[in-house]
């Protein structure tokens, strides 16, 4: 087996090849292992904020795992807009709409959303970041399992520790958007 390194979202990720690639999910120190492999497939993507678009052939790792959550749980802070016609694709999965880019939301990669027994759709988070903290409110799926397709913007999946912030929520930060990726922490409220 050997490991490569695959930038998704602005990321970087190692990536072992081998035919005993595991498709089970599993924790390991805070970390999340890869659990399969999605073949890319490319189309119109909009590449605003940055946005990785899918390429034909590709092969995308998915995560059906997030790290536990902590009071200071680590996550990369990527830059999306939730509203119509942005780089977020089509409407949150938590409410069903669009939210305008002045709006303090944010999307959790798939296991923090929806896998590990909490539901944090709707909810207010606390994270901090640059020395500042803000409270955003959960209203989308950063998808850490599927992509490639017109519903994720001809994106591969969200890496498995992912917060997608509006500008709003860049903003609050102090952070400029130019710089796409930003390590923080954060916590449910």
């Amino acid at each position: 087996m050997f490991l490569s390194q695959l930038r998704v979202h602005g990321v970087s990720v190692s990536v072992g090849s081998s035919a005993n690639v595991t498709t089970e999910t599993k924790h390991l120190r805070g970390r999340c292992h890869i659990s399969g492999f999605l073949h890319g497939k490319s189309g119109d993507c909009n590449r605003d904020h940055g946005s990785v678009c899918c390429k034909d052939g590709h092969r995308y790792p998915q995560f059906r795992c997030s790290p536990p959550v902590s009071a200071d749980t680590p996550a990369i802070l990527t830059l999306n807009s939730f509203a119509r016609g942005g780089d977020g694709g089509g409407k949150s999965f938590c409410d069903n709409r669009f939210h305008k880019d002045t709006e303090l939301v944010v999307a959790l990669s798939t296991g923090w959303l929806r896998l590990d027994g909490t539901r944090r759709c709707n909810k207010m988070i606390r994270i901090n970041g640059n020395g500042r903290a803000v409270l955003a409110k959960v209203v989308d799926e950063c998808d850490s399992v599927y992509g490639c397709d017109a519903e994720h913007n001809f994106e591969p999946p969200c890496p498995y520790n992912d917060v997608d912030a509006s500008p709003a929520v860049w903003k609050a930060l102090r952070l400029k958007e130019e710089i796409g990726v930003f390590k923080i922490t954060w916590s449910d409220v």
